[in-house]
């Protein structure tokens, strides 16, 4: 029910209904400044801040570019207020043909001043031009008003961020008019209460027709905002915010992140702010760790540590074959295992000839034989109460197993040497049946025991385990995090292992994942094979984040990466959690922006003000 205050307050009353509101705070109350300072013409001051107009009064001509995109790109504290005000396009055409026919008598006439006849004839070939477009095209008129308000905390910083403004507006075209003894109507027009000042109105005023109005879009800011995506920071040059959906399919290509920079950069910080945020999101992050930079994060987030190492008591076998290695309803999963198996066995042999390929193959063979397993995929299943289950972990040969077989061969005794450090000498950690479980949706593998010349195993064998752990479900999204990744696609690596990782970043979007190399290492990125896998995972990220770089990694990238010389001196300049970031066809200087808990939790440590 509706109750009309007026009839219940009569003047009886209305003393005592007075008396009931004071101390009230209306909504209006909230929002009002403590005090309004409008004695100087030049500027108002309004809680310790203060605000200057500027009307912009003229254009070029003829404009080809978006006007207002150099001035919201200026990075300096400002609205911006754009009115549009529709006219009557019979009147206009009118009016037009009655001062069109005027003018054109006039410059018939009138010989005497060159200088009026050419103003005279220009504005006649305007008004002609603008009747044509009215009448063929159906274009529509309209009057536009365009005022900036700048706002600073100090009057020089504000004197200056005017200078600056009417400096790139002189350079695009625009003269401006400081709005001295307006500065409270400017003020009131550039609120958001949709009023165009009378006062001001008639200075600002110009005409332009429907095709011209592209030209005054104002959101035309190089941020990426994607609906769905993740805060990342803020744009250097304007402020504005940057999200990003890395797995939007519609958008980008694939859900692939390069992350390149020097120690010290951001880069790592980054990394564990995206980790901390899709953990969020429930997507599952699967992290190797060669540094032991994780682990905290891994901690505070309840995730899964997996340590590998000598003094672990965790054991990951990287002879076993596992269930999700191959999708449902494909085959070949011996098959597929000894393709991986070769790659591994380069790495601790050395790069091998095709016969000696051949010959590692066949005792891999004869060794899963011995665990009656082979190329019968049926084979890896077995009878318990009835029913058919997938071989456990102890069904599985190990290390060992291979090294048995190789030593009756005299053409693999070699390669049983070579082996015996992974068998029963100082890396022997490998030579166990996995005793984990991999069932959280956060897992970082530790591999910082292994030591400088043995991380190439290490991540070679979680790069295998974690990327049959992303072909589980195409349905779910999920990522993998390869830090150092010039380990296993640079000179210390080889072919085999090269291909292996760069078949998950040109595959890992069919499974709804995606790969994430982190390196500081770029001329080593790219030392394989002259850099074919380097420039092979580069270019298969939709997403390349480039934080400070030394100058001649900078010249390294530059021939892989299309970086303008432009952006190279950015790249070099760079300040710490600053970086260039390629989104798509998007070039974007970002500063790494996070809450105070973020940081907490990524730092260990509270946030410096």
């Amino acid at each position: 029910m509706k109750i009309d205050l007026k009839k219940i307050i009569n003047k009886k009353n209305k003393e005592k209904y007075l008396k009931i509101l004071e101390g009230t705070i209306f909504e209006k109350d909230k929002i009002s400044p403590l005090y309004i300072n409008l004695q100087n013409p030049k500027y108002i001051e309004i809680d310790n801040v203060y605000y200057t107009g500027l009307i912009i009064v003229d254009y070029y001509r003829e404009q080809t570019d978006i006007i207002l995109k150099s001035l919201i790109e200026s990075n300096i504290n400002m609205n911006i207020s754009i009115f549009y005000e529709k006219q009557d396009s019979y009147r206009v055409i009118k009016e037009l043909t009655y001062h069109i026919g005027n003018v054109g008598l006039e410059v018939k006439s009138n010989n005497e001043n060159r200088q009026d006849i050419d103003i005279a004839t220009s504005i006649y070939g305007d008004a002609k031009y603008i009747r044509k477009e009215m009448q063929v095209n159906n274009e529509e008129i309209y009057y536009l008003y365009i005022y900036l308000l700048i706002y600073a905390e100090d009057i020089k910083e504000l004197e200056y961020s005017i200078s600056k403004i009417e400096g790139i507006s002189q350079s695009k075209g625009l003269q401006t008019r400081r709005a001295n003894f307006r500065q409270e109507e400017i003020f009131r027009s550039c609120l958001p209460i949709m009023e165009n000042n009378k006062l001001i109105k008639n200075v600002a005023k110009r005409n332009i027709l429907t095709s011209s109005i592209i030209a005054t879009y104002p959101f035309i800011s190089s941020s990426i905002f994607d609906k769905e995506g993740i805060f990342i920071g803020t744009n250097i040059y304007n402020n504005s915010l940057v999200f990003i959906d890395r797995y939007d399919t519609q958008k980008y290509k694939n859900a692939n992140i390069c992350i390149f920079g020097t120690s010290g950069a951001g880069k790592s910080f980054y990394t564990k702010i995206l980790i901390l945020r899709y953990r969020l999101m429930g997507i599952k992050q699967y992290i190797i760790d060669p540094e032991r930079e994780y682990v905290s994060l891994g901690e505070k987030l309840e995730g899964t540590r997996i340590i590998i190492g000598p003094n672990s008591k965790t054991y990951i076998n990287i002879l076993e074959i596992r269930k999700e290695s191959i999708e449902e309803g494909e085959n070949g999963y011996l098959a597929t295992k000894i393709g991986k198996l070769i790659g591994f066995f380069n790495l601790i042999f050395g790069e091998l000839n095709e016969e000696e390929k051949a010959l590692i193959e066949e005792k891999l063979i004869e060794t899963y034989k011995e665990k009656n397993i082979n190329f019968d995929d049926k084979s890896l299943y077995k009878k318990e109460n009835k029913k058919y289950i997938f071989k456990n972990k102890k069904d599985m040969p190990i290390l060992e197993d291979l090294y048995e077989q190789l030593k009756k061969d005299k053409k693999t005794e070699k390669f049983a040497i070579k082996l015996i450090p992974f068998v029963k000498g100082s890396m022997k950690f490998f030579n166990h049946h996995t005793n984990v479980e991999l069932k959280n949706e956060l897992i970082i593998a530790d591999i910082y025991e292994l030591g400088e010349e043995n991380l190439k195993y290490g991540m070679y064998l979680f790069t295998d385990i974690f990327w049959d752990k992303i072909k589980e479900n195409r349905k779910e999204k999920k990522a993998i995090y390869l830090d150092e990744i010039w380990r296993l696609i640079g000179v210390t690596s080889n072919k085999n292992v090269a291909s292996f990782i760069y078949k998950i970043f040109k595959t890992i979007r069919k499974y709804g994942g995606s790969s994430v190399a982190i390196t500081q290492d770029i001329s080593d990125l790219f030392s394989l094979e002259d850099g074919i896998y380097g420039k092979s995972i580069l270019n298969n990220s939709s997403i390349k984040t480039f934080f400070a770089l030394e100058e001649e990694n900078i010249k390294v990238l530059s021939e892989y990466a299309n970086l303008s010389e432009k952006e190279k001196i950015e790249i070099k300049s760079l300040k710490r959690g600053e970086c260039l970031m390629f989104v798509g066809e998007d070039h974007i200087l970002t500063k790494i922006e996070c809450s105070d808990e973020e940081y907490e939790i990524v730092k260990g440590e509270k946030k410096d003000v």
